[in-house]
C-alpha cells in the first residue's frame, strides 16, 4: 500500500464554473489530444468507428436537467465536467497494491507510475467519483495528471503552462492554480462564488472545486425571442430614412 504525504507544499488544482460551462466538449477533446501525443502512453480507442466504440479518456462531460426547489423557477441544464479531483486523503493511493499510484508532495497532483501499474483496478474500486480510467490497450490505469508536462514546461509560452483543457476551454469555466494559497485566484474566486466539494460526505477532502450555477430568472409570459427583431423601431421615422421610406412607399407597388 502507498502512504500519503502528511501535507503538501501546494495544492494544484482546478476551479469549474457550473455557471458558465457550455457542455462543448472541448477541454474532453484537448485532454484527449494533448495526453495522447505528448504524456505517457496514448490513451486507446476500441473500435472507434464501429458500433460499439470505447476509449479512453481522462476528462469527462455529464449534463443533467436540474429543477430547483424554489416554487415558479425554471429547470436548468447544468453541464458537469469530471477528472480526478486530486484529493487530499486520496484512497486510490492507499489501496494500491503496488505503489503504482501516489501523491506527490511538491504540489499535491496525484499520478500513476504506469512501469509499476499491474492493472489489478482496485484504485478505480476505491475512487469515489469514477476517475480513474483502464487502459485496455495497455492494461493500465490511466487518470488526469493536471499536465504537469505543461505546467512546468519553461519552452512553454507562459500562457500555455496551464493544464490544456484550460487553456482550450472557450468560455472560460476552467481555472487552475493554487488551492493551498488563500490568496491565489483560485482561492479568491472560491470564496467569492462559495465554490464546493464534491460528494465531501466521502471525507476524501478533493483539491477540485465546483462554482454552483446561478439559478436563471423565472418567465412570467412566453416572451417570442424574435420580438426585438421584428418589432419597428419608431412609430413615425424620419430623417434619411424617413423619406427613403416614403420613396418606396410611392413607387408603383408601394403600400401607399
Amino acid at each position: 500500500m502507498t502512504d500519503l504525504p502528511q501535507q503538501t507544499q501546494r495544492k494544484l488544482g482546478l476551479v469549474i464554473d457550473l455557471d458558465t460551462c457550455v457542455g462543448c466538449h472541448a477541454c474532453v477533446i484537448s485532454c484527449k489530444g494533448w495526453n495522447t501525443e505528448n504524456y505517457g502512453a496514448p490513451l486507446s480507442d476500441q473500435d472507434a468507428y464501429g458500433a460499439d466504440p470505447s476509449g479512453t479518456f481522462l476528462n469527462r462531460v455529464h449534463s443533467f436537467e436540474v429543477t430547483p426547489l424554489a416554487e415558479g423557477a425554471m429547470a436548468q441544464l447544468v453541464h458537469f465536467p469530471k477528472s480526478c479531483l486530486h484529493c487530499e486523503d486520496a484512497p486510490c493511493v492507499t489501496v494500491c497494491p503496488t505503489g503504482a499510484s501516489y501523491k506527490r508532495v511538491e504540489d499535491g497532483i496525484v499520478l500513476v507510475n504506469e512501469s509499476d501499474c499491474i492493472g489489478c483496478g482496485l484504485c478505480a474500486w476505491a475512487c469515489p467519483y469514477g476517475a480513474r480510467e483502464m487502459d485496455m490497450a495497455e492494461g493500465v490505469m490511466k487518470k488526469c495528471t493536471l499536465c504537469i508536462d505543461r505546467i512546468y514546461n519553461d519552452n512553454l509560452p507562459e500562457p500555455d503552462r496551464v493544464p490544456s483543457c484550460v487553456r482550450t476551454c472557450p468560455a472560460g469555466a476552467r481555472h487552475f492554480g493554487d488551492l493551498g494559497d488563500p490568496d491565489s485566484d483560485v482561492s479568491r474566486l472560491v470564496d467569492a462564488r462559495g465554490g464546493m466539494d464534491l460528494m465531501p460526505e466521502q471525507g476524501t477532502k478533493p483539491v477540485n472545486k465546483y462554482l454552483p450555477p446561478r439559478p436563471r430568472d423565472t418567465i412570467e409570459e412566453q416572451i417570442d425571442i424574435l420580438a426585438p427583431l421584428l418589432a419597428p423601431v419608431a412609430e413615425d421615422t424620419g430623417g434619411f430614412i424617413g423619406w427613403l421610406d416614403r420613396a418606396l412607399d410611392a413607387l408603383p407597388g408601394g403600400s401607399r
